[in-house]
């Protein structure tokens, strides 16, 4: 590995603000749960778990409703604007969070956050491949995802600091800024951030439903995406089990604290980052469901001897769990990127933004019923569901071998183009639709499809 190709979509300006933004979001995000959970013992004491278990519960039911709507928005108007008044909202909602006196506000106002973040993230991904370079995208996404779980491991230590330093409550006035921080960098981006459409769409309620309905029919009818999809449920049941039970086997099993706690799920989050560097390192030499079956029997693995180990045992076997999630769920995304076409990946990330949440649904109660009934063969028991439905997904969903590689590569070419009511888009201006010119033309795998960059500004289309 001579170079890390993910950095190199940080040569797009472009991207390089949505990416200040989103990692700017995301520590707000730490500062948020923090807060919440320093808030939830403030006000419940020992019935805190309680407490921060539906608060989750509500934040995964808003992905799960919302996402997919959310997504059919993004392919029909500007993404600029869901982005910058997604942040603007919560970053209201968080300032109310230091006034809250009852449980039940805290619920309300943590369903409130989550609707808007269900539009915020399948919006951001659907961006990445709009705005990134064919040969960029799949390492932006990498990158992007390679922040989140980095400060996924760091945000929690950050945003505790300084919830010492400033109080539980004043943190959420700090999350607040962040939130219009990021509002900020998205709002100078110039331009638009939308697809160009051949057709402008109908804003009716029914055109808006069939976009729902069409994300989750394109997710579901392309083989290889849709194996990614239920693989992503393999790699659920396990990361549940991991997020659930981990707590109870260090603590309990072991008896350990929580900073040896601590370490462990540092481990597994490290896992994770190094996972997403590698792919964006290496991601074009394999075809993507290789990650995902790799990544699929890496982290069920991982659960296999876990009842049985030492603290620094765990914690490799939490390493690679962490590394085999992400082999899981990147190429997934990318999957998207590479095989809907750009009108339509807007619908497709929020319905599979949905689904992907809806197998954390299935794999949440499935983890504490597990450890409730099998307290000290969890991880095991766990291993071989995740086994078996592992092989059920690959001897019944795995795609034929003609569709495991897709060629995915734009080649500039001159052609005399006519523009009918199927196909129009704008040329610089002194150029006649009946001349001949060029434009980006991605050749892929059994598919051609005209691929337009996003609205730089309405009187300087791209060619």
């Amino acid at each position: 590995m001579t170079r890390l190709h993910f950095f190199d979509s940080l040569r797009n300006p472009v991207f390089t603000r949505l990416y200040a933004a989103q990692t700017t979001n995301l520590l707000g995000d730490a500062l948020t749960w923090v807060g919440l959970a320093l808030l939830a013992f403030e006000l419940a004491g020992d019935h805190s778990a309680v407490v921060l278990a539906l608060a989750l519960t509500l934040r995964i039911s808003a992905f799960v409703l919302l996402s997919p709507l959310a997504g059919a928005l993004a392919d029909r108007v500007d993404r600029k604007s869901i982005l910058v008044g997604t942040h603007c909202v919560r970053m209201v909602i968080v300032s109310l969070l230091p006034f809250v006196t009852q449980v039940w506000q805290v619920y309300v106002l943590v369903f409130a956050l989550n609707v808007f973040n269900a539009f915020f993230t399948p919006t951001y991904q659907a961006t990445i491949p709009l705005v990134t370079g064919e040969n960029d995208y799949a390492g932006a996404i990498a990158l992007s995802s390679a922040t989140y779980q980095l400060l996924g491991v760091l945000g929690p230590g950050i945003a505790g600091s300084v919830a010492a330093f400033i109080g539980a409550r004043q943190v959420f006035f700090l999350d607040a800024l962040t939130f219009l921080v990021a509002a900020v960098l998205i709002f100078t981006l110039p331009g638009q951030l939308r697809v160009e459409l051949n057709q402008q769409p109908s804003t009716k309620s029914s055109r808006t439903w069939r976009d729902i309905k069409d994300g989750t029919t394109r997710l579901l009818s392309d083989a290889p995406i849709r194996y990614a999809l239920f693989m992503q449920l393999v790699a659920s049941i396990a990361g549940a089990q991991i997020l659930v039970n981990t707590v109870g086997y260090v603590q309990g099993t072991l008896k350990l604290g929580n900073v040896q706690y601590g370490w462990v799920m540092a481990a597994f989050g490290i896992g994770a980052t190094l996972s997403a560097v590698v792919f964006g390192a290496i991601s074009q030499r394999f075809a993507r469901i290789t990650f995902v079956l790799f990544g699929a029997v890496l982290i069920t693995l991982s659960l296999l001897p876990a009842n049985y180990t030492s603290l620094s045992v765990l914690m490799i076997l939490w390493l690679l769990a962490g590394f085999g999630q992400n082999c899981v769920n990147l190429p997934t995304q990318t999957l998207i990127a590479d095989r809907i076409q750009r009108d339509a990946q807007g619908r497709v990330y929020g319905a599979h933004f949905a689904w992907s949440h809806l197998w954390w649904a299935i794999s949440y109660p499935l983890a504490g019923w597990l450890g409730s009934q099998f307290p000290e063969s969890e991880f095991l028991y766990a291993s071989f569901v995740g086994f078996a439905l592992l092989a059920v997904v690959q001897l019944t969903l795995r795609p034929p071998v003609d569709e495991n590689e897709h060629v995915h590569e734009n080649i500039w070419h001159e052609h005399l183009h006519i523009h009918d009511e199927h196909h129009q888009h704008d040329h610089h201006q002194g150029i006649l639709e009946s001349e001949p010119h060029t434009h980006p033309h991605p050749h892929q795998h059994r598919l051609m499809r005209h691929s337009h960059p996003y609205w730089v500004d309405t009187h300087h289309p791209r060619r």
